[in-house]
């Protein structure tokens, strides 16, 4: 088992408030594009943390142990409907569920950016609400392949680079152990 994060930006979590999608969070979509980072790496038994950067530091949005990891389209037309959002597959109708009327869902069961390629979901993610972690604890935190980890980018006044972010990373477990303590509460 490993822990990854993955960027959820600012507009996003815009839509999700609006739309009072407090979860729990089932599903998170990775596609070709920095705005919804792949998370091709991620595999079953893993965790997934997608992340935001909100008033100057990091928060952790949700947590979502995966049980299934799928395309994009499959899980968009088990469990909405409608594909759209989704990369189709070849030899696939494009048409055939595009203006299907989707079911009933939460907000971020749908994607958010164009050219989803994958799905991974599960049946115990958490509540879906901004949990900051404490800037103390910002450059401890280290992300990348196993052996090559690397810290936060900071700027020259000690600012988080935001597009540093912008990415799914493995967590090192010492940066696993930070984002689990932040939802010790919610076992």
């Amino acid at each position: 088992m490993a822990g990854y994060m993955t960027y959820w930006p600012q507009d996003r979590i815009a839509v999700l408030k609006k739309a009072g999608d407090t979860g729990p969070i089932q599903v998170a979509f990775g596609s070709l594009h920095t705005r919804m980072p792949t998370i091709a790496s991620v595999q079953v038994g893993d965790i997934l943390y997608p992340i935001t950067f909100m008033d100057g530091t990091i928060c952790v949005m949700a947590r979502l142990p995966v049980e299934k990891k799928e395309s994009a389209y499959d899980y968009l037309v088990r469990e909405l409907g409608n594909q759209r959002g989704a990369l189709v597959p070849d030899g696939v109708d494009e048409f055939a569920y595009y203006g299907t009327p989707m079911k009933p869902h939460k907000e971020h069961q749908e994607p958010f950016n164009c050219c989803s390629q994958h799905a991974v979901s599960g049946t115990r993610g958490s509540s879906i609400e901004p949990r900051p972690l404490p800037r103390e604890l910002l450059p401890e935190l280290r992300f990348g392949p196993k052996g090559k980890e690397k810290g936060i980018k900071f700027n020259q006044k000690g600012a988080v680079v935001t597009s540093c972010l912008n990415f799914t990373r493995r967590l090192d477990s010492k940066t696993f152990e930070i984002f689990e303590a932040l939802f010790q509460d919610e076992a």
